[in-house]
């Protein structure tokens, strides 16, 4: 279960003002269907998130125990660096264009797409290469997706202005520092 929590706590954190957010405000303003947007965002994360879990888990066990938790740790305090910069939507993110696919697939694809190699995918592979839980870091991850995207997609913009998004970092940045430091103490501890 501390697998889950964690997993869920940190992703709802870090996402707050990262560029899938911003996308969920952009669909959600541009099509105002806040179902069928909020099913492409599950349906995505899912399948993203498992896929990264996957890989963190079986990642972890190519290398050896101790060098491997040392590269998990300083990971963790490259994430805090990471969550300091602002996110921006990328120019290059797919534009939500629906044509016959509808506003489910279309923000399905578009999640899928823009989240790969987000710090959310990667911090999915950290957790799930700390945690050796495939299961419980995915479902964490999509959970704290969701809680993070859900008031985007039913709020729009008024969402991302009631908590400062420089604090929103500040505490993500907090929480992977933290996350990395742990490990890394565990390792020199033994």
């Amino acid at each position: 279960m501390h697998a889950f929590g964690l997993s869920t706590l940190l992703v709802a954190i870090a996402e707050i003002g990262d560029k899938t957010q911003l996308l969920a405000i952009l669909l959600a303003a541009r099509f105002r269907k806040p179902w069928p947007i909020l099913a492409g965002i599950l349906v995505a994360t899912l399948a993203n998130h498992a896929l990264a879990a996957t890989a963190g888990y079986f990642v972890s066990g190519l290398l050896d125990g101790t060098w491997f938790r040392v590269l998990v740790g300083l990971g963790f305090l490259a994430m805090a660096g990471w969550a300091l910069i602002p996110d921006k939507l990328d120019d290059d993110a797919p534009a939500p264009d629906t044509g016959r696919l509808g506003v489910f697939m279309a923000t399905a694809v578009a999640f899928f797409l823009v989240e790969i190699g987000d710090k959310t995918q990667v911090a999915t592979v950290a957790l799930a290469a700390r945690f050796h839980d495939i299961a419980m870091v995915a479902a964490g991850t999509t959970l704290g997706m969701m809680l993070a995207n859900a008031p985007a997609v039913l709020l729009g913009d008024a969402a991302v202005k009631v908590v400062p998004l420089k604090w929103v970092r500040l505490g993500a940045a907090a929480v992977f520092a933290g996350l990395g430091a742990w490990t890394l103490l565990t390792v020199a501890l033994g």
